[in-house]
Formats: structure tokens, sequence, C-alpha cells
């Protein structure tokens, strides 16, 4: 669906649908003052008695065909007080959604509606394009027997009746867009079943990435990736015939190639059985979606080439799938990581730390990153913990901590500080090597991330990001949960 902007006098406006927005126990026309003035019609049309403004309550009201903007979807806020972003993205969603339903060909949103809803105009503006072209993507490009694809609109507009459009409501516009580009890009790779997306479709996916965006890109295979003594992400290749990748993506505008990048590394374990740790095989299918982590950062690339930041980005993305084979890494086995720690693998299915600890001893090792930042769907008792709607932050640096939960927030990606209690490394002692790669069953996430902080340096400002509940939904499929989060971080700075 593409983007449109239109400033122009309100008889002007040119859309087939246009959108609004209305707080409970408020007039439509009390929530939306102007309306008289930009839609008159809809101030007599009968339907408009039946806008309650309850939290996503849906009307149609009908005008005559040939007048601007014929039909309108009104859609309910729930009580003024208790906006917030949320509440906006909920109630887009829910007049995208009703677009594809009623197969509408074209909408729009006039910006003056949104003023009456908040001053902060931009902000809104930005998550009401981003809410709705997320709300209207689909991953349906294995289906062949389809009659059509879920219908879209051809264009949203926004409106406006200034003389020229405000130019921070049009760059808010375009930062959804960008935005939006990213967490579906994301959501396409998440989605697409194993046999699509294999490591090496994936460094094929970079290679695409900086050839149209000019993004410095290095990609090691097998041979690449043994010589660099990447012993713990080797360990979890061992049984797969799949060549694992591991992929570096950079994004340096003229001016910030010599700064320190905020670096992010993505879990991106392809496929993952458990290795000989074999996992049940009920749900096993949904085990295409543990390189959530990689997504998320394929997608913090797309969004990056959609928009002007200037500021360098670093992402890593160790990859490759977990597979059982005579060549495979046994539980008991030891192995050599790339910053020379031993590590007793105890079970093979606790295989995203172990790729992951290469990929940020790489990280250290090559930049001096103003952030390190992981993110993985690394633990099943961070579900346990948080649910399936909130991911949890891990990090050495308390000021880097909440820059995570407060942007999450603002984009809603729902993040929980969780600690990381020293005395907790006491069941990831081993008697054979320097630490085992799981401890006891009991504060799964914990151990996970003091796992990965043993590779850390203390000067290293370092957050661990455990997504393994919101990124991916049996009922819908991959969120691109991150993606917004990675984005804004990089928007604003760390």
């Amino acid at each position: 669906m593409d983007l449109r902007f239109q400033q122009a006098p309100a008889a002007e406006w040119q859309a087939n649908t246009v959108l609004l927005f209305n707080f409970k126990d408020e007039a439509v026309t009390e929530s939306i003052p102007n309306l008289s003035e930009t839609i008159p019609w809809i101030t007599i049309t009968p339907a408009i008695q039946d806008a309650k403004g309850e939290k996503n309550q849906v009307t149609v009201a009908y005008g005559h065909p040939s007048i601007p903007l014929p039909r309108a979807i009104i859609v309910g806020l729930g009580e003024r007080k208790s906006f917030t972003l949320k509440v906006l993205r909920d109630a887009v969603k829910t007049a995208a959604l009703k677009c594809r339903e009623l197969k509408v060909d074209t909408c729009a949103i006039p910006v003056e509606t949104i003023d009456t809803i908040d001053e902060e105009n931009a902000v809104l503006i930005e998550e009401a394009v981003a809410s709705a072209l997320i709300a209207l993507h689909t991953y349906d490009a294995l289906k062949t027997t389809q009659k059509e694809p879920a219908h879209t609109p051809r264009w949203m507009g926004l409106l406006s009746s200034e003389e020229n459009f405000p130019d921070e409501l049009h760059a808010a516009a375009r930062r959804g867009e960008a935005a939006a580009a990213g967490v579906n890009y994301t959501r396409d790779l998440v989605n697409a079943p194993a046999n699509v997306i294999t490591p090496a479709v994936l460094a094929e996916k970079a290679e695409e990435l900086g050839k149209k965006y000019n993004f410095k890109r290095t990609i090691l295979g097998r041979k690449e990736i043994e010589k660099a003594g990447m012993g713990a992400f080797m360990s979890v290749a061992a049984g797969s015939d799949a060549e694992p990748k591991f992929i570096v993506l950079e994004h340096a505008p003229k001016g910030t190639e010599t700064d320190d990048p905020i670096v992010f590394v993505g879990k991106g374990v392809t496929f993952d059985t458990g290795g000989i740790s074999l996992k049940p095989s009920l749900g096993m299918h949904e085990m295409k979606c543990d390189m959530g982590g990689a997504g998320a950062v394929f997608g913090l690339f797309e969004a990056l080439g959609n928009s002007d930041i200037e500021r360098r980005v670093i992402g890593i993305t160790p990859c490759t799938d977990n597979m059982p084979s005579s060549t495979a890494t046994h539980p008991g086995d030891v192995v050599t990581s790339l910053n020379g720690k031993t590590i007793e693998v105890i079970n093979t299915d606790a295989e995203g730390r172990l790729i992951l600890v290469d990929a940020l001893t790489y990280a250290q090792n090559e930049f001096k990153p103003a952030a390190l930042i992981n993110l993985a769907t690394l633990t099943g008792a961070c579900v346990v913990a948080l649910g399936a709607h909130a991911a949890a932050v891990f990090s050495t640096d308390d000021e880097l901590s909440k820059t995570i939960t407060d942007t999450g927030e603002l984009v809603g990606d729902r993040y929980w500080p969780m600690p990381l209690w020293d005395s907790y490394f006491e069941t990831l002692k081993s008697d054979v090597a320097d630490m085992k790669n799981v401890g006891s069953r009991e504060g799964g996430a914990i151990h996970a991330a003091l796992f990965l902080k043993q590779f850390v340096e203390k000067d290293v400002r370092w957050a661990h990001l455990d997504i393994a509940g919101p990124a991916y939904n049996t009922k819908g499929g991959a969120t691109g949960f991150g993606v917004r989060t990675l984005l804004e971080i990089v928007r604003k700075g760390v």
C-alpha cells in the first residue's frame, strides 16, 4: 500500500474512504471539532449516532458516492483520559482491517482529526502510518490455491487543508513507513519455513540489502568461521550439512565511518531440532522462528535503508540450523569459544547462547561498541516468567536498560528488566571446563543471560534481550518484535 499526501481545501480531498477516531462519551463532532467543515455530510448522517467511542467500536457511514470522501470508518478510542499510543495503534489496526473487509480502494486520514487527540501529533501520525501498514501486511508467498491475495487498499492518504503539508508531519509519516517496512521484512523472514530461509539464503538477503542500500557486508562461511576460532558457533553447526553463515552488515553514512557504532547481535538459528538433545515433536514445526533475533537485525537494516539516520550501526547475525547427526556435538563435549574460554555442552538444545558468545566476542574484537545489544529467542524459561507478550532485558548498564524499556513502551514493544545475580553462576560451573552451557532448571533465563555475560568485557555497555515470548505466536505468526525498538534506539542514540 502506497502512502500519499494531499494538501488542499477539504472540499477537494480525494479518497474512497476517510478514517476517523472518536472518544467515548463525546459526540463525534466534539472529538473532531472541525468535522462540519471538512466532511459536512457526516454531521447529518444517522449512522453518526451509533459511534459511541467505545474502544475499537467500528461505525461505517455513507454519503453520496459522487462527493469527496463518500464513506467514513469511525473507530472508538475509549475514554480520553485513558488514551495511549497503544490505543491509537489498536484503533488504526481495526480501521485498516475494516478497509480490507469492505475492499476499500483508497483510504485517508485527515491530520486535523489527529490534532484533536493530542498535541504530539507527529508521534501520532508516525504510529498511525506504521500500524496501518503492519496490520495489512500478509505472508502468502507460498500459497498457490488462493483465488486472490488478501485485499489491500491501493493507497492511504494523509490529508491537510493547510497550504503546504506540514514538514514535521510528512517526516513523521515517512518514519512510520520505514518502521513498518522493517517490521514486515522481519515477519516475512521469520514466517518462511526453514527450507526456504536457510543460512545461505540469509547471506543472499544480506547481499541484497547491501547492494540496495550501500551497506558494507562481511559474510563468513564454514571454513572462515572455523579458521577464525569460533568453536562455540561451530559446535552448533556441526550436525548440519547446511553451510553456516556469519553475517556482518554495516550502516555508516558519510562522516560516521570512524564513530563508535551501536552493535546489534541477533541469534540466527534457522531451525532448531535441539540437536542430539532432541526436542519433542509436538510444536517443533514452529522452530523456524528461532532466527527471530537475526530477523529483527535484518529488519532494522531494511528500515535504515529507508531512513536518513546519520549514525554508524553494525548488525551481526550468526546463522545455522541445529540438527542431530553422526557429526553433531554430543552432550558432554567441551568446545573452545572465540575468546578462548571452554564450555561443557550439557544440553545441545541450549544452542543459541553458544552461537551468540562468539558473535559477542567478534563484535568487541572488531569494533568499539558505543553499546552492544543482542537479541534472541533464547529461553522457554523467559516465556514462563513473563508470558508471551513481553521480552526480558538483562543489562550491565542501568541507563541502557531503561533506554530499552522506555523506547519499547513508546513503539509498542514491551520489556521487563531482569536480574543478573552473580551467585546464580554457581550452577553453571563445570568440573571439566570453564563453564557449562546450562545451569539448574529454576531461573533458566537468568542462567542464560549470565552465561552470555561471561563473554562481555566489563567496560562494555551491554544488554541481552530475550524475545522468546513476543517474537512469534501460534495464531498470528511472526510479529517483527524488536525492530522498532532497535530503530528508535539508533535514531535517538545511546
